[in-house]
Parts: C-alpha cells; sequence; structure tokens
C-alpha cells in the first residue's frame, strides 16, 4: 500500500490553519465524539505499544466545579467556557498491561522496570506523545483545542483519581473557537535552527 499525502485543507485544518483557543462558543460536543476521539489518538504508536495515557473528559458543571479551582489564574478564564477538558493521565500502573498490548511470549517490562524514576520517565515520555496524537485527532474530528499545563497536578488528581493510579499530565480544553483570532501566528523556528540534516 503506498501512502499518499493528505489534501492540503486536511492539513489546514490540523497544522496550518488551526491555532489555540481561549474562548469557546457554548455549542455543546456530542458524547459520542469523545469515543470517536480516544479511538484515533490511541492508534497512535508508544514504546512497545505501552499506552499509558488515560482520560478524564470534564463535560459537566459539577466536574468542572471541581477543575477549575486547580488552574493557574491564566487558565481559568479559558477553561471555564470549554464545553469539554480532557484531562490527559498517566496510568502509574500501566507496565501492567503490556503483556496484554505487546503479547510477545516473554516480559517486555523488563526493558522498563529498572528502576522506579525509569518506569515514571518512560510512562510520562508516552503519555505526553498520546497527548499530542489526541490534539491532532481532535482538530481532526472538527474540534478546536486549548492544551494547558498550567495546573495544580496534586489537586486535580485529588479531585479526580484518589482511586485510580492516574497522574494527571495535561489538559486540554475542547470545543468550537469562538473568538476570532486577530493576531498573527507567533514565530517557530526555522528548520534550519531546530534541525541537522545527517
Amino acid at each position: 500500500m503506498t501512502i499518499q499525502p493528505i489534501a492540503d485543507e486536511a492539513l489546514a485544518q490540523i497544522f496550518t490553519r488551526a491555532r489555540t483557543h481561549s474562548v469557546w462558543s457554548p455549542t455543546p460536543i456530542p458524547m459520542s465524539i469523545f469515543a470517536d476521539l480516544y479511538e484515533l489518538a490511541r492508534l497512535g504508536p508508544t514504546s512497545a505499544n505501552c499506552s499509558p495515557m488515560r482520560l478524564a473528559f470534564v463535560t459537566t458543571q459539577a466536574a468542572k466545579e471541581r477543575l477549575l479551582p486547580a488552574l493557574s489564574r491564566g487558565n481559568l478564564k479559558k477553561a471555564a467556557s470549554a464545553p469539554a477538558i480532557a484531562i490527559v493521565a498517566q496510568d502509574r500502573n500501566y507496565l501492567d498491561r503490556l503483556p496484554e498490548l505487546f503479547p510477545v511470549g516473554y516480559d517486555a517490562r523488563s526493558w522498563f522496570n529498572t528502576s522506579p524514576d525509569a518506569v515514571a520517565v518512560h510512562g510520562e515520555r508516552n503519555t505526553m506523545l498520546q497527548a499530542a496524537y489526541l490534539i491532532v485527532a481532535a482538530r481532526a474530528l472538527g474540534l478546536d483545542c486549548g492544551p494547558m499545563s498550567g495546573f495544580d497536578r496534586d489537586a486535580v488528581n485529588a479531585a479526580f483519581f484518589t482511586e485510580l493510579p492516574w497522574d494527571a499530565k495535561l489538559l486540554v480544553s475542547l470545543g468550537h473557537g469562538a473568538e476570532p483570532i486577530r493576531e498573527p501566528r507567533k514565530p517557530r523556528l526555522s528548520a534550519e535552527e531546530a534541525c541537522r540534516f545527517l
């Protein structure tokens, strides 16, 4: 099978025209979209298919009221009007699922569990990789995104994950952006600055 480039319009929706949003339309997101979103995001590669990302979709006002106090002041307003906020978390026990997710006839967990720090670092790296897939998948499904790292992780974990071995890593507001973005896109490094061609 030969892979063909996707159309320019699709690239625009996912990358070139897409922007981070801070103000949201009140249009609700159909609940079925969240399952579709995960179904796409889970297909991206992770080390040994370890798939450590877990998601909590905050969609009700009651759940949002539990989340908002944990946000930094700069992110509070951005999140308050979003129809949904995805809490991207890492399952601390993600390696327990490796025999099921990477069935190779031997225990692949030994590759990663050389120390508690190695398990955590490997899990966080792959969780953040999956978070990027989540953003791309959301844009592909017609949603706008507002990723946020400014929040109290311990407070989020206490509010949502006391009975789960999940550790919050990133928040992503989801919905349809309401504000026209008038300012130009902020600069990015050029290929000459950020890449080496060896």
